[in-house]
């Protein structure tokens, strides 16, 4: 194989291509996604968690997280109707337990119950936290904004709670979080080998040329 044919570029035209195809085509490009494991409340009172992979920081002050419901899920109606939700980080250890709350299980059963997931109550919102995540963020809502299918809810982040072994040097430390990733098709990645470097400053950049 030539240099030409490993740089040589398949184009995938969203106006030319239908929704499934496309989605699976921007899911294997946008990578590694967090995973938001989302918990919500209904109306009735029954706990909803899902995994979410379109999640990310939205804001810094005030500070908000946002994900993304493709469709109208539970996760999204909840929210709506309660305006509270939790945001667990997603663990190597409970893999299993991650993939098998994405189930389309019908509304008005818990994903946690069935699946074995174990829940604990947060310290400022309604809904619970994953017990056994080193890491939860409790959120009340903030905004929605819906793009076409999909909807993207804002939370205000009111509290971040960190396992104490998890925390150092004043925040949560990443070998200790041990982190899942999303990526294509049903591809998922933990965080592997870790590289630091420092950001370089203008005028040092300046100096070393």
């Amino acid at each position: 194989m030539t240099d030409d044919d490993i740089t040589a570029r398949v184009h995938f035209d969203p106006a030319e291509m239908e929704r499934g195809p496309f989605y699976r085509v921007l899911n294997s490009v946008v990578v590694p996604r967090p995973i938001g494991w989302v918990a919500t409340r209904s109306a009735e009172g029954v706990v909803n968690l899902a995994p979410h992979s379109f999640y990310t920081v939205a804001c810094v002050d005030p500070p908000v997280v946002q994900f993304t419901s493709v469709g109208r899920k539970d996760s999204l109606r909840n929210v709506e109707a309660t305006g509270e939700f939790t945001v667990s980080l997603t663990p190597e250890a409970l893999f299993e337990q991650v993939n098998a709350t994405a189930t389309d299980f019908p509304a008005g059963m818990s994903e946690a119950e069935h699946v074995g997931v174990r829940l604990e109550p947060s310290q400022k919102v309604a809904v619970p936290r994953v017990a056994e995540s080193p890491v939860a963020v409790e959120c009340t809502l903030h905004s929605t904004i819906r793009l076409g299918d999909s909807t993207v809810v804002f939370g205000r982040v009111v509290m971040v709670s960190a396992w104490a072994s998890a925390v150092a040097d004043g925040r949560p430390r990443i070998e200790a979080l041990q982190p899942l990733a999303r990526l294509g098709g049903n591809e998922w990645s933990t965080i592997g080998e870790v590289k630091e470097i420092r950001r370089i400053p203008y005028q040092e950049w300046l100096k070393e040329e």
